[in-house]
């Protein structure tokens, strides 16, 4: 991850919001010893309010099941009175997703899900993913709410290669069959309702990676496919890539994208993280690279760390457009910012203006 500029690093305050005594204890054992996180619990908001009151936290990791005052009273109240970065900790059954995604909606910055066999059985994936949610939402902007930026330190993440080759020579040629490819983190279930709010039903197929933990990629397609135009799913193996559709990664499966007979079709794979994530958008757009070259325009969204810099990099060499939001609307510039220095982003455009942008590319009207 890329240093920050403004000065010192210093502690981040996290309180975990949550009834479970099991689940204050572990996540507080996950994120105590990381450098720069330090950790209080509460078991219920009323508890959390005292406590607020204080000592103000930087991030609020919170349950939203609780006695007493649930958790999404509590996060419109943090969000009316005094904004601060919320990371939801929910249940990976149908309604805590879908309770997740209404979370995000309310101002959640951020979702994560508690393991499905006991709170003790956090798999290493599951530690570090708790870690990185909680230091992208530390670095999260929010309306009425002016953050530090602060250091994070430099952890070692796989490359794309442990899941696609690279091949020496990407494709450069343009065919008819045209493609868009989005990569985003923190922040970017709203950036992508955004854009694809604003899409024609004619746009070509549209590939996401959306850093989000499994089933809550089911619900958060279910959700845009309620108000776009375009139709929108959660990927399955085999998928065709087809106009006026677009299809999420499901968590925790890396999506490729092939070039077959008919035209392209998605891959899921198991496999290692790549740059910390699974899926990952570098996965994703040097697939894309590979198999639709300049026939395809990638865009990278809000989010922390590097994701897809490299994978807009192998786009843009093959010949696609390339897109960066900018850091103005970026709740998190790290992922964007990481691809305009490295020289990956052929375009740098405010959330807004990223879908007019598209549409001129592939000339789409308004419809």
């Amino acid at each position: 991850m890329a240093r920050h500029e403004n000065g010192p690093s210093r502690s981040v305050h996290v309180l975990v919001v949550d009834d479970s005594a099991v689940v204050r204890q572990v996540m507080t054992a996950i994120l105590s010893p990381q450098p720069g996180l330090t950790v209080t619990v509460a078991a219920d908001p009323i508890i959390a309010r005292a406590k607020m009151q204080r000592s103000r936290p930087d991030v609020i990791l919170l349950d939203l099941e609780m006695p007493r005052v649930d958790g999404m009273t509590f996060l419109r109240e943090i969000m009316a009175t005094d904004p601060l970065p919320v990371v939801v900790c929910s249940a990976l059954t149908g309604a805590g997703t879908e309770a997740a995604m209404q979370a995000l909606d309310e101002g959640a910055v951020d979702v994560i899900g508690k393991p499905q066999i006991g709170v003790h059985d956090f798999l290493e994936e599951s530690a570090a993913r708790l870690v990185d949610a909680v230091r992208a939402a530390s670095e999260a902007r929010l309306s009425r709410l002016v953050r530090r930026a602060r250091a994070v330190p430099v952890e070692p993440k796989l490359p794309a290669d442990v899941v696609l080759r690279p091949r020496p020579h990407l494709a450069t040629s343009v065919s008819a069959d045209k493609l868009i490819a989005m990569g985003a983190s923190t922040g970017g279930t709203e950036a992508l309702r955004v854009i694809l709010e604003a899409m024609p039903e004619s746009a070509p197929g549209i590939v996401i990676v959306q850093h989000m933990p499994e089933r809550f990629t089911a619900a958060f397609a279910r959700r845009l496919d309620e108000t776009c135009r375009l139709r929108v799913k959660e990927a399955e193996d085999g998928d065709p890539v087809v106009a006026g559709r677009a299809l999420v990664a499901p968590g925790d499966r890396h999506l490729l994208v092939h070039r077959g007979a008919g035209g392209y079709v998605v891959e899921l794979r198991n496999g290692p993280l790549v740059s910390r994530h699974r899926p990952s958008v570098d996965v994703l757009f040097r697939s894309v690279a590979q198999a639709a070259g300049a026939s395809a325009v990638g865009i990278l969204l809000t989010g922390m760390g590097d994701d897809g810099a490299t994978g807009l990099l192998e786009m843009k060499t093959a010949g696609a457009t390339t897109i960066a939001q900018d850091e103005a609307t970026s709740v998190v510039f790290g992922m964007p910012k990481e691809a305009i220095a490295r020289g990956a982003a052929g375009t740098v455009l405010p959330l807004g203006q990223i879908a007019p942008g598209v549409r001129r590319i592939f000339s789409l009207g308004e419809e």
